[in-house]
């Protein structure tokens, strides 16, 4: 639902990156996945179920990821 966002921390070796997949209109979501191989995949998918935009990275670079669900209340 719009509002759906997730940050994602990264360990960039000197510092750390902060990226957010946000879902950026109604009825839109995002997903947090596990894929093998060691990588962590954020999706924001539409209501069918089709991936709009994709972030992947490292399992071994990343030092949090947070959810933000939505509030719930319409917009």
């Amino acid at each position: 639902m719009k509002g759906d966002k997730v940050e994602i921390v990264i360990d960039a070796g000197d510092s750390s990156r902060t990226y957010e997949v946000v879902a950026t209109k109604a009825g839109r979501r995002v997903e947090v996945s596990n894929r093998r191989g060691g990588v962590v995949e954020v999706s924001e998918v539409t209501r069918s179920g089709t991936a709009v935009r994709t972030a992947r990275f490292m399992s071994s670079r990343v030092l949090a990821l947070v959810e933000h669900p939505a509030d719930g209340e319409p917009d």
